[in-house]
């Protein structure tokens, strides 16, 4: 056993933040404490990332007609979504997005603009950037979790009508618009799961060895 290892009770209230993490749909209107969305921002601010960079932002959305309009982006692209899905167009349009309207804190996650261009692992795969903010996400989500909050990440929009409300740079990217607030309960499993939507894949068809799609001893 290494020392570095965490106690029992600790590194199974690691695990019980990943598994029980859920990608949140309903909110409740209740206020989050100041201090614990610092804790949470903070946790976002220490996430692992690509050469020590940090190359997103979080645009906090306080403005009601701002969130209004966000969802209206988000409302239409769920529509676009629903026709382009053919036969599941009606399953799909159940599955509401109003998070939204209804969270306690409205996030905007993006990348910013003029990124470092010759960075640890960069200079071959820009893509690190959009890593390095997911892992931002994933802290939050965690420690969101953690707190008992809920957290959504919404990714049906159009990228330049949201740049254009944010007054955001040329060169910066909306990625995801985070729903955070407290809820009634979390799911017992991941909605999409629960609405028979589609089933996590197992992980064995997922692991390869040496080569690709060589399975794993």
């Amino acid at each position: 056993m290494t020392r570095h290892r965490y106690t029992d009770d600790e590194i199974a209230a690691v695990y019980r933040a990943i598994y029980e993490r859920r990608d949140m749909r309903h909110f409740l209107s209740d206020p989050v404490e100041p201090e614990v969305l610092k804790r949470l921002l903070q946790a976002a601010h220490h996430a692992p990332s690509v050469g020590f960079m940090q190359p997103w932002r979080f645009v906090r959305i306080s403005d009601p007609d701002l969130r209004l309009s966000l969802h209206a982006r988000v409302e239409q692209e769920r529509i676009n979504t629903a026709q382009a899905l053919g036969e599941r167009e009606g399953e799909f349009m159940k599955l509401k997005v109003e998070g939204i309207r209804e969270c306690a804190v409205l996030l905007v996650a993006a990348l910013c603009e003029r990124r470092e261009q010759y960075v640890f692992g960069r200079r071959t795969l820009p893509d690190m950037d959009l890593a390095s903010l997911a892992c931002a996400i994933q802290n939050l989500w965690l420690a969101a979790r953690a707190e008992g909050l809920g957290l959504g990440w919404v990714s049906m929009f159009e990228p330049e009508p949201v740049k254009t409300l944010l007054n955001m740079p040329e060169d910066s990217q909306p990625v995801a618009i985070l729903c955070l607030g407290h809820v009634a309960e979390f799911y017992d499993k991941p909605m999409l799961e629960q609405a028979q939507w589609a089933d996590r894949k197992d992980l064995d068809t997922l692991l390869f060895e040496n080569t690709w799609n060589t399975p794993c001893r």
